[in-house]
């Protein structure tokens, strides 16, 4: 498996993106094989962008970007039926992120298509790549950049761009 210019390249040292290199955040378990829902690992593997989410009243992004309601949530609970998918709920009665959160993680987000669109519960949910808290800081699972370079990837994302997460 060769990188193309346009796919997004992770590892420990940081990402490469369109010949740039561009510093990340990874899970606090590092980069390898899932274990399960919670385990903070960053899934070894090559992966499309699914889906592009932002905050509507924080940031513009153009279509086919979605805009996240105020009662966007993502379950993250494998007893859900809805396991590992964006829903819009004000009570829903299973495990859940919320997506309009306070602190800028997801102001955008996009969800990458480990364990995802057809879900094993379990295997991992909430994958993203996102905002990260500052320099350094692990994330829970996710890839997280600067504000700044998580909108030059989107802004700069082809449909055949991949994202490869090497161990």
């Amino acid at each position: 498996m060769t990188p193309r210019f346009n796919d997004l390249v992770i590892n420990r040292a940081g990402a490469r993106f369109r010949g740039q290199k561009l510093p990340c955040a990874i899970g606090r378990g590092g980069i390898a094989m899932k274990q399960g829902e919670g385990d903070g690992i960053t899934p070894v593997g090559i992966f499309k962008l699914a889906q592009i989410h932002y905050r509507p009243d924080r940031l513009k992004i153009t279509p086919p970007a979605r805009a996240i309601p105020l009662n966007g949530i993502w379950s993250d609970d494998p007893r859900d039926p809805a396991y590992n998918h964006a829903l819009r709920s004000n009570r829903h009665p299973f495990s859940h992120e919320r997506l309009r959160r306070a602190d800028q993680l997801y102001d955008a987000f996009g969800v990458l298509t480990y364990n995802w669109p057809h879900a094993i519960p379990g295997k991992g949910s909430a994958i993203f790549m996102h905002i990260w808290r500052k320099p350094g800081h692990p994330t829970e699972g996710c890839i997280a950049f600067s504000r700044n370079d998580l909108l030059y990837i989107i802004s700069n994302w082809q449909p055949g761009s991949r994202i490869i997460i090497q161990g």
